[in-house]
């Protein structure tokens, strides 16, 4: 199916600023409360954020199959349970509602009052009630710079023996993953003593850091028992979004062996609001990492499964101007999505729709592409300084932490907007 919504000349009547990360080629979706308190599904483009649901019972979708409620839910769930030919049938006819030449609802004042709000009149919701949440560990620099860091015993050419092998990952917690804007309470757990001993303290983590991260979001895929085969893994694939994938790290150093991170990460993971589709995506795509050691026949993918996504992080003190303290880019990741997702489910482990599968920490082969406070500072021993002149070896209370993703190529941008969370103090009742 042509991906008419794609094409770069298109432009909408909508107004676009030229640095937009949301033109007309770019159409995400996403989850909002209107000014009439009404949760709906909607997409964006440019400043204007539009409300499906009412376009739907306005009659501009005719011709699509969909039930009536589709996009009256307070989740994407159901929709991307679609498949990927409504997705794509969907997104196409928005293209056309909001072509600069076609006058339909571009002329009739009274839908547009129903279906366009201003950002301001909105407030972004979780787009998706994620049922099931892993995080993968699949960027070679990341791996390489932990390896070093943590003195790993078992490793070869500064990985552990397994990394070049398997795409690795672990199951986190759903409840906590909350959209941009929700601040997070410094966790409190059991982290070692300085004293050089083995005897626990309990307390407030003293190394919280960010995890610049993109997470994938899937669609029912598969039933129990069954696999999805590498060259298919992209059907059960809708969108991505930015993750902010918050560690403790005092706390992850004292528990994850031998079963990894447990309340290191599970207090708060940070999404953006808009997922952007697969389909958006598709100009950007380019050749992943050269394969190291080779991989067995499950793993095998072909053809361009990588895609070139600018990255930044920047840390806001309160009272302060931001300061942006990396930048990478999603290309730098070793294993892709088509291999974590034939990996996830080799062992007939079922995917449904609204599964969040993050790529774990990006970092490039460069200092300022390092994706974790951990590695920037590495593990505190040199501080960045703020744009206020304070330092800083993790995150502070009342810090906010901003990360931003685009692609740009031949004059157009797709962009993922930002994942903002500002760092509150402990919670007390």
């Amino acid at each position: 199916m042509p991906l008419s919504a794609n094409n770069p000349d298109r432009t909408s009547w909508l107004h676009v600023d030229k640095h937009s990360d949301f033109p007309i080629q770019n159409i995400p979706f996403g989850v909002f409360l209107t000014r009439d308190d009404i949760i709906t599904i909607g997409t964006r483009i440019g400043d204007t954020a539009i409300d499906l649901g009412a376009l739907h019972q306005l009659g501009y979708f005719k011709g699509i199959p969909l039930t009536d409620d589709i996009f009256l839910q307070d989740t994407l769930n159901d929709f991307i349970a679609d498949g990927r030919k409504t997705w794509r049938l969907v997104r196409d006819r928005i293209a056309e509602i909001f072509d600069a030449e076609n006058n339909t609802l571009k002329n009739n004042i009274e839908h547009k009052k129903i279906v366009l709000f201003r950002l301001d009149e909105i407030e972004m919701q979780l787009p998706i009630q994620v049922g099931d949440f892993t995080d993968f560990y699949s960027s070679i620099e990341h791996a390489k710079n932990v390896s070093k860091m943590l003195d790993y015993a078992e490793v070869d050419k500064d990985l552990p023996k397994n990394w070049l092998h398997i795409p690795l990952g672990n199951h986190g917690r759903s409840s906590s993953i909350i959209p941009s804007g929700i601040p997070v309470n410094r966790p409190l757990g059991q982290s070692l003593a300085n004293d050089g001993s083995h005897t626990p303290v309990f307390g407030p983590s003293k190394a919280i850091d960010f995890e610049l991260e993109m997470a994938f979001v899937t669609t029912d895929a598969n039933d129990l028992g069954e696999s999805i085969p590498v060259e298919e893994a992209e059907e059960y694939i809708f969108g991505l979004v930015l993750l902010n994938d918050w560690s403790a790290r005092d706390l992850q150093k004292w528990e994850y062996a031998p079963l990894g991170p447990f309340l290191a990460k599970n207090f708060a993971s940070s999404i953006s609001p808009w997922i952007i589709t697969l389909d958006a995506l598709e100009p950007y795509r380019v050749e992943g990492l050269k394969v190291i050691e080779t991989q067995l026949p499950y793993l095998k993918s072909k053809g361009k499964k990588s895609f070139d996504i600018n990255l930044e992080v920047a840390i806001q003190p309160k009272g302060a101007k931001e300061t942006v303290v990396c930048k990478s880019n999603f290309k730098y990741m070793y294993w892709n999505m088509s291999q974590q997702l034939a990996h996830h489910t080799v062992n007939g482990c079922p995917v449904n729709s609204g599964d969040l599968m993050g790529s774990g920490t990006i970092s490039g082969p460069t200092t300022e592409s390092c994706g974790s406070m951990i590695e920037l500072t590495w593990k505190g021993e040199n501080p960045l300084k703020m744009s206020d002149g304070s330092e800083r070896e993790f995150i502070h209370d009342n810090d906010t932490v901003i990360m931003r993703g685009y692609c740009e190529k031949d004059g157009t941008r797709i962009g993922f907007g930002e994942v903002s969370t500002k760092l509150l103090p402990v919670y007390k009742k």
